[in-house]
């Protein structure tokens, strides 16, 4: 019983080291399959490292490349940008040079055309004038020719003292007393509408004559200066040789008195022209009836006869000219 009980106290340390070897195997077997996971999932994690470097590296070359391309491209646009610039620049040059040269051309040619405009204003001035001389050169063959007229039939023993109704006839010329208030070109307009003209006085009896029937107020009659200051001059363009100035008169007074007015008295008075008077006194030439029947006397067998009317020019209707 003791060898037994000795040989079991023997046999129990040889199966205790037994089974410490086992689990030592067993933890070292657990230990290697640690390491060989560990070192899987290293060498996992290192080639998908690898392969994202990879994957990196050829979308870093490819963005690389893009942005080379793109660096080129924009490169190559700012140097086209800068070319267009620079011809842009040069054609900005060129159109201020062309303007400058075209304002040069339109300040020559409107010098030009200012000097073409004021000649032909000229012209037109020396038209209008000459026209106005050749249309008083008319008047006044007019008027000779119907004094003429007037001498004719009266020679003819014609009474030549026929004048249209409200004139008043006196020497061979009909009269009217015109009234409202007008200035002196507006009642020379009204004379004309009429058939005659502002009056014009050449002797003390028809003076004499106006003065008995003119406004006391005061009358436009039709003598002016306004052509040249100090040359009066009549309507019927005869030059003044009776003349009946009030004391002090003529005397050009204020802004310019170029038209002439009869005074109450008779008396003339230089006047504004755009002055207004109640009255103004037009006149024309009386109309002449038939003469007295007669023989005429000449060789047994002859007429005599003379119309001179057949052969003188008919007087146009007056014209106003621009007031």
């Amino acid at each position: 019983m003791e060898e037994s009980r000795y040989s079991g106290f023997s046999e129990s340390p040889r199966k205790r080291c037994c089974g410490w070897g086992t689990r030592l195997a067993l933890l070292g077997l657990a230990t290697a399959a640690l390491w060989a996971g560990l070192l899987s999932l290293l060498l996992m994690w290192h080639w998908d490292t690898l392969r994202s470097l990879r994957l990196l590296q050829e979308t870093t070359a490819r963005n690389v490349s893009h942005l080379s391309k793109d660096l080129q491209r924009h490169q190559h646009d700012q140097m086209a940008q800068k070319s267009q610039a620079a011809q842009m620049l040069q054609n900005m040059e060129e159109l201020r040079a062309e303007q400058k040269r075209m304002k040069s051309q339109d300040s020559e040619l409107s010098g030009n055309l200012d000097g073409l405009q004021a000649d032909l204003n000229n012209l037109k001035a020396q038209a209008l004038n000459e026209r106005r001389a050749a249309a008083d050169v008319v008047a006044r063959l007019q008027e000779e020719v119907a004094k003429l007229r007037v001498e004719l039939q009266l020679s003819k023993g014609a009474a030549c003292d026929t004048c249209p109704e409200k004139w008043v006839h006196f020497q061979q010329k009909c009269y009217y007393f015109g009234d409202g208030a007008k200035k002196w070109l507006h009642a020379q307009y009204a004379c004309e509408d009429i058939g005659g003209r502002l009056v014009s006085i050449h002797s003390a009896e028809e003076q004499d004559f106006l003065s008995k029937r003119a406004d006391w107020q005061g009358s436009w009659i039709g003598l002016q200066d306004l052509d040249r200051e100090g040359q009066f001059t009549w309507m019927d363009g005869s030059p003044m040789g009776y003349s009946n100035w009030y004391p002090g008169e003529p005397n050009n007074q204020g802004q310019g008195e170029d038209c002439v007015m009869m005074r109450g008295s008779g008396q003339w008075n230089d006047a504004s022209c755009h002055s207004k008077l109640d009255a103004w006194v037009c006149e024309q030439l009386a109309t002449c009836g038939p003469p007295a029947t007669s023989t005429p006397k000449g060789p047994p067998g002859t007429t005599l006869s003379l119309d001179l009317d057949s052969c003188l020019p008919t007087p146009s209707a007056p014209r106003h000219p621009s007031p």
